[in-house]
């Protein structure tokens, strides 16, 4: 939940500093576009974590398989959990 309250914070801190110039305008833009699309992507990573989780605790997949499982989610958020 932090770390989407900081995504929040930096598209609102891109647009803020955006109006200024047309130039930064465009900078605003790319870089809230960007926040956006990691926010995203960290949502995603979470939600996969929250199966992953799940299914372990159901028994569908075992110690070893959770452990592998988890560890490339991790690997793959820019966010180390």
């Amino acid at each position: 939940m932090k770390r989407m309250l900081l995504i929040i914070s930096m598209v609102f801190t891109a647009f803020a500093s955006g109006c200024a110039s047309r130039e930064g305008s465009a900078v605003g833009g790319a870089l809230g576009g960007a926040a956006l699309g990691v926010g995203g992507y960290e949502y995603s990573a979470h939600r996969q974590m929250e199966q992953v989780d799940a299914d372990y605790r159901a028994g569908r997949i075992d110690r070893r398989e959770y452990e592998i499982r988890k560890n490339q989610i991790q690997k793959g958020s820019l966010f180390q959990r």
